[in-house]
């Protein structure tokens, strides 16, 4: 059985996505560890109610340390064998893109390598895709390397976009797809 961490900014859909399918035993898997740079994460609540150690890990609980050894270590500690960045809305540093090279999983909710990058995230990217004039989008697996958006595709899930379509709808369409192909590509890559 696979052990996954979680590292998570705020409510952790792909958390809960995870944890059901793991739960459900869709996954050969059990999420054994969450950590956020948020101390108000609802993904910690969620965690808590699991039994699943959570932690936090930011600069006003550990200022002029490296956080990212810090993770890192972490993640060693629990012997973790897959991240999911569910929702992370911090760069992944050198140490652990190193430690766990093609082990840290991201999914982006668009069709990569279209609206990826730094700045890339939520909204601006539904509202970025709608100004472009876009007939399709979607979301993208990937694992995780030093840049924002480039690692290797896992899997890719496309939507139509309405002519009508407004960020809110589409945010919702995608938000729908994303938690289904997070399974789909776990499934491809942990059982």
């Amino acid at each position: 059985m696979k052990r996954i961490g979680i590292l998570s900014s705020h409510n952790g859909s792909g958390f809960d996505a995870i944890q059901k399918a793991c739960e459900e035993k869709i996954l050969d898997a059990q999420v054994v560890l969450v950590v956020s740079n948020n101390s108000t994460a609802k993904v910690l609540e969620k965690a808590e109610s699991k039994n699943i150690p959570n932690f936090i890990i930011n600069d006003k609980k550990y200022p002029n340390e490296n956080l990212d050894k810090k993770i890192t270590e972490l993640m060693q500690e629990f012997k973790i064998d897959y991240i999911f960045l569910s929702g992370y809305m911090k760069k992944i540093e050198e140490n652990l893109v190193k430690a766990f090279e093609d082990k840290i999983i991201n999914s982006h909710p668009a069709l990569l390598p279209k609206f990826g990058g730094k700045g890339m995230y939520g909204t601006n990217v539904h509202k970025a895709v709608i100004e472009a004039g876009e007939k399709e989008s979607g979301c993208t697996v990937h694992f995780v390397n030093e840049n924002y958006d480039e690692g290797k595709f896992i899997l890719q899930a496309q939507v139509e976009v309405d002519k009508n379509e407004t960020v809110e709808s589409l945010e919702e369409k995608i938000k729908n797809l994303e938690t289904k192909t997070i399974i789909e590509a776990l499934k491809i890559i942990i059982n």
